[in-house]
């Protein structure tokens, strides 16, 4: 999307609230499915093109929306979702519990050549643990792989459903399954147990029922079915939802749906307000990289619509 803008002449400056441009891309996905030098040099391309890249920004905190649009002529929000939905359980305040995000940003700065503190003290480090990872989707299979090649004593996954169920890749289930990974089907955690620190997850059987709004059959608890599983490390990747925008960029004007996504018009992705355009998961809620692409060109030609049409009013 940059690149495209770029190249029909415009300034395009990206504001990024990490030290490291690329979002997902180089924090999120391991290095195993996506080598951090092939983002790191599309990166480098983009600043050579002239592309000013702006990191360690926060929207709302260094500069609010309103002035950047005061120095802008259009904006792109393409923030993506990165709130994970929480699990509340007895005993979610054990320590060495941990959102999915913190467990792979950790591993993927190391591998990158940073200092991490809590990978280093191994705190963030699943050489040696026994790991559960508590969900189903692509982020929890990048959590159980990761935690393989950092040499864990073991490593399972909890999922409410069963494989056929299951959101994830099967492909990913099935490479997980080849490293030593153990699915433990139709489970839900019930409590966190230990004392100051996770040593155990009380797990309870499901089995499916009726279909819910969506069509698949909901997981119910069999009663008296929980049990035990060892843990020194619990990873949550239950999903992401959207933070609180509008909050966060001191903006009121930008309308969000009742999920908490942008709305934006579906033509044009202009959002509730004037010159400012949002496109990618921010909009359509957590999604694959290949949408946010596709989304981020087809925002670069609203863009520029949007400003030749202003173009002419002017000229007018």
């Amino acid at each position: 999307m940059e690149n495209n803008l770029e190249k029909k002449g415009y300034k395009v400056t990206i504001y990024d609230r990490y030290d490291r441009a690329g979002g997902l891309l180089i924090y999120g996905i391991p290095g195993f499915k996506l080598e951090k030098h092939v983002v790191q040099r599309r990166i480098k391309l983009l600043e050579e093109s002239g592309i000013k890249f702006v990191l360690n920004f926060e929207v709302g905190k260094d500069s609010s929306l309103t002035e950047l649009r005061e120095k802008h002529d259009a904006i792109l929000i393409a923030t993506g979702v990165y709130k994970a939905r929480e699990v509340n359980l007895p005993g979610n305040d054990l320590s060495n519990i941990f959102p999915a995000m913190e467990f792979l940003t950790a591993s993927n700065k190391k591998g990158l050549g940073d200092k991490v503190e809590l990978f280093d003290n191994g705190t963030l480090n699943a050489e040696g643990k026994d790991v559960v990872v508590i969900g189903g989707g692509d982020t929890a299979m990048d959590c159980l792989r990761t935690s393989v090649r950092q040499n864990a004593k073991s490593v399972k996954c909890l999922y409410r459903r069963d494989r056929e169920n299951m959101p994830g890749s099967a492909r990913e289930v099935g490479n997980a399954e080849e490293e030593g990974v153990e699915f433990i089907w139709l489970t839900s955690p019930k409590e966190f147990k230990g004392t100051n620190k996770i040593e155990s997850v009380v797990v309870n059987k499901m089995k499916l029922g009726e279909p819910d709004d969506s069509g698949r059959r909901k997981p119910v608890i069999e009663e008296n079915s929980d049990f035990e599983i060892k843990a020194d490390l619990v990873i949550k990747a239950l999903g992401f939802d959207p933070e609180d925008l509008p909050k966060l960029f001191n903006e009121e004007k930008l309308q969000v749906s009742r999920w908490g996504t942008i709305k934006a018009d579906f033509d044009t992705m202009e959002t509730s307000i004037e010159g400012v355009f949002a496109a990618g998961d921010i909009v359509r809620g957590a999604s694959l990289v290949v949408w946010g692409i596709k989304d981020g060109r087809d925002a670069a030609t609203s863009i520029d619509n949007y400003l030749q049409s202003k173009q002419k009013l002017r000229v007018a």
